[in-house]
């Protein structure tokens, strides 16, 4: 009996050293929907969101802009704030050092990576980031051009690399694929090409390590069974068992189901994805995840009723060019990572 006992406490108490001992590390996505300064910019559209401009955009709807996305951001971390978030649709440097410095996260310390990109309405890729678990060792814009319309642009794929407390190389990328304006098959090509560019960058990160550690996030405006997606990126629904070289798109099982971040026409779809490359999914690695590991925030603060279509739908903070003060047309999508030390 006393021997049984001294098993039984003796498990316990491996178990909760091993379960101290492996460290959460979680990863978020969110379109914020058009998160302008109120500054003009010479180089961009953005007289929209000017001081008297069409949209009535001010500093009051600024900073509430600023705390909205704060709420989501404390939303998804619970007790410890996310160690890395992917944002897109903002405009600017200016946007994000106020973000970090005058809203309700300037007491998480976060850091961010921000590039200025050629969308011609100067809305951009950001990542936050907390220093404490991610330790910046590079970053660089990636652009996006179009052989068949030179002339085109649209917003950098943002790359970033550092390590973690795990002492793996995290590879990461933010994306926001260019959009479905003037039809999804009419724009396909643009998406397919903002893919192809992607996986160029992916190629050449396995080709000096195949057991890398790559997180491919955002907004990709097509869904994960679309070509740019499945054909073109090559990420896979994360099925058993997993190829340390291969993509695997998180989001493929809540897409399968008909869950969404992104509601038009009354159809919920996963336009916002976390893809992660296979190493990643290996549970005696250093740094890993699950597919199970993979949620979309759905807090009722970000939902409103949808009179035409029933249900709910995203509260978004204009409607047409009524200022409703909602937080984004989009809901953001987030991983937990097991990190163990």
């Amino acid at each position: 009996m006393k021997l049984s006992l001294f098993c039984l406490l003796s498990f316990l108490c491996l178990g909760v050293y091993a379960f101290e001992n492996e460290n959460v590390f979680r990863v978020m996505c969110y379109n914020v929907e058009n998160y302008f300064d109120c500054v003009d910019d010479p180089d961009t559209n953005d007289e929209e969101y000017l001081l008297g401009g069409i949209r009535g955009w001010n500093h009051t709807r600024y900073v509430e802009k600023q705390y909205n996305i704060a709420r989501v951001v404390v939303a998804v971390g619970g007790w410890e704030p996310p160690a890395l978030v992917g944002l897109c649709e903002v405009e600017s440097q200016k946007a994000m050092h106020d973000l970090v410095v005058w809203s309700p996260l300037k007491n998480l310390q976060y850091r961010f990576v921000h590039h200025e990109s050629p969308d011609i309405r100067g809305v951009d890729v950001a990542l936050l980031y907390q220093p404490n678990a991610f330790k910046l060792l590079h970053d660089e814009p990636i652009r996006v051009t179009f052989t068949d319309a030179p002339h085109s642009t649209t917003r950098d794929i943002l790359y970033v690399m550092g390590q973690l407390l795990s002492r793996d190389t995290l590879h990461v990328f933010v994306c926001h694929f260019p959009s479905r304006l003037g039809g999804e098959l009419e724009s396909e090509s643009k998406r397919v090409n903002a893919a192809r560019i992607l996986r160029y960058k992916v190629d050449e990160i396995f080709e000096h390590d195949e057991d890398a550690k790559i997180i491919i996030m955002g907004d990709f405006n097509d869904y994960p069974d679309n070509k740019s997606i499945y054909e073109i990126l090559q990420a896979q629904e994360p099925q058993a068992p997993f190829s340390s070289s291969t993509l695997y798109n998180l989001m493929y099982p809540m897409h399968r189901e008909g869950k969404g971040t992104h509601k038009h026409e009354g159809i919920w779809g996963a336009l916002d994805q976390i893809i992660v490359s296979g190493s990643l999914l290996d549970d005696s690695s250093a740094t890993y995840t699950t597919p199970l590991d993979t949620h979309i925030l759905e807090e009722d603060f970000l939902l409103e009723d949808d009179g035409k279509f029933f249900g709910k739908k995203p509260f978004r903070t204009y409607v047409g060019m009524k200022y409703v003060g909602g937080f984004s047309d989009h809901l953001p999508v987030y991983v937990d990572f097991y990190l163990k030390l």
